[in-house]
């Protein structure tokens, strides 16, 4: 099972960049897309429904802003968008999709930033994660196997942004920000990537639109994909593919696989 995450930072800016065929291409499974920035009744009929895939658009009342889409070969066994509490749910940051005993969470989690720019919506965005947290707690502490992938809008730590020193009053890494992050790491929570990577420098997933900033690595990881205790026995690999272009973020993939090790075996080593 391959599950990509990808901000598109607008779902009609990307289609025109090509997504449709990078959609067609890219040999996922499951596809969690954040930002989309439309309603479906904005968009052409072939992204709302793409041949050959489901699709479900859960796009924010605000027009223009926000939202999330889940494309996928096959259907999920069981969708649920939001979380049911309304604050969050205007906004379209969130859905959770099951199938059989995988549960994949496409987040897009809250930005800081106020309108000025002046980390006023860190309260906002902290209590998204708590709740997000919470909602999953129930199926996580019961072993089930969760996926949660998706914009967190944080970097865990200093190696995942190219200038940590400069950035520490900037929401997205934030000392109370990267807490809630390690907060989840410590209740067992599993940051894939470095999982597979855990020392890997220069591997960001966001970038400013600023000249040059794309080309001279000048970026950030806030894409990320964490994994319950419970998926990490069918965990196979965990990538950043930077070089897809299309928004200011560049699409994360996971790889799970259905045969776990029998009980007492080491897992299988990643691809």
């Amino acid at each position: 099972m391959r599950i990509v995450s990808w901000n598109v930072n607008g779902l009609r800016a990307v289609h025109a960049k090509g997504f449709l065929p990078w959609l067609a291409g890219c040999g996922a499974d499951v596809v969690c897309v954040q930002e989309i920035r439309a309603r479906p009744e904005q968009l052409p009929p072939e992204l709302v429904a793409p041949p050959g895939w489901f699709s479900a658009l859960a796009p924010a009342e605000r027009l223009g802003y926000s939202g999330v889409a889940l494309y996928a070969r096959r259907a999920p066994d069981a969708l649920q968008v939001g979380l049911g509490e309304p604050e969050f749910d205007v906004e379209g940051r969130l859905q959770v999709a099951r199938w059989g005993d995988v549960t994949v969470v496409n987040g897009y989690f809250p930005n800081g930033n106020g309108k000025e720019r002046d980390n006023s919506r860190i309260p906002y965005k902290l209590a998204f994660y708590q709740a997000v947290f919470d909602h999953l707690k129930p199926a996580f502490d019961a072993g089930q196997a969760i996926v949660v992938l998706g914009d967190f809008n944080t970097a865990p730590e200093a190696i995942d942004l190219a200038r940590p020193k400069d950035n520490e009053k900037t929401s997205g890494f934030t000392p109370i920000e990267r807490a809630e992050v390690r907060r989840w790491l410590a209740a067992g929570w599993v940051d894939t990537f470095r999982h597979f990577h855990p020392d890997q420098t220069g591997a960001y997933s966001w970038w400013s639109q600023r000249f040059g900033v794309r080309e001279k690595n000048i970026g950030w990881r806030i894409d990320l994909a964490l994994a319950s205790p419970g998926a990490m026995p069918f965990l196979r690999s965990a990538e950043i593919h930077h070089a897809v272009r299309g928004s200011d973020h560049c699409p994360i993939l996971v790889t799970l696989d259905g045969r776990a090790p029998e009980k007492g075996a080491a897992p299988s080593p990643p691809p």
